[in-house]
């Protein structure tokens, strides 16, 4: 038992499996492509979100109390992986709803704020910007603080401070788009 567990992989096709046998054994007939956009969006944003709370709750207020011997481990080994899935998580995040708005008929009318969409339309702006910040304000500059690209100390020091203030900005986006999305599946407009 403790191999299976060792491996995350595996883990993680198990998991995939036992959710399909759940959708075919209590839906078989009725599992739409909709159903499984929503299923890989709440994934892949639980994914994002999570490990953008990891940043901002965890990692980033104790780095500070970190002695100074410890930290390559954080940014060398730790801080890149987590990176990865972050931006990737967005990435998808985002693919995934716009798909299902598609689907569903209310992608143009989401994002041109129309009234019985303006909520999800809200939300999903909101996502946008925040996707937004991922790919081209926190990961440029992470790749500097995490010398994965070439900086002095000053230019890091410039571009954790930025990257600091989008994944902040992130945080306090998110509380918004959160409600705008579940509410709206909730609610509706």
């Amino acid at each position: 038992m403790g191999k299976f567990f060792d491996n995350l992989n595996l883990v993680l096709g198990v998991g995939l499996v036992i959710a399909l046998a759940l959708m075919m054994g209590f839906h078989a007939e009725t599992v739409s492509a909709e159903a499984v956009l929503r299923w890989m969006h709440v994934f892949f944003g639980i994914t994002w979100i999570g490990l953008l709370y990891y940043f901002n709750f965890v990692q980033t207020p104790v780095m500070p109390s970190v002695p100074a011997e410890l930290k390559p481990g954080v940014s060398k080994y730790i801080a890149p992986k987590a990176l990865f899935y972050f931006r990737w998580g967005a990435a998808f995040t985002v693919l995934t709803g716009a798909i299902l708005a598609y689907v569903n008929n209310y992608l143009v009318e989401a994002l041109t704020l129309q009234p019985q969409v303006r909520l999800i339309g809200i939300g999903m702006w909101l996502a946008l910007i925040m996707a937004f910040n991922v790919w081209a304000i926190i990961w440029p500059n992470q790749q500097k603080v995490l010398g994965l690209v070439e900086a002095d100390d000053a230019a890091k020091a410039k571009a954790g401070r930025t990257a600091l203030v989008a994944s902040r900005t992130n945080t306090l986006l998110s509380i918004p788009m959160l409600y705008a999305m579940t509410t709206y599946q909730t609610l509706g407009s």
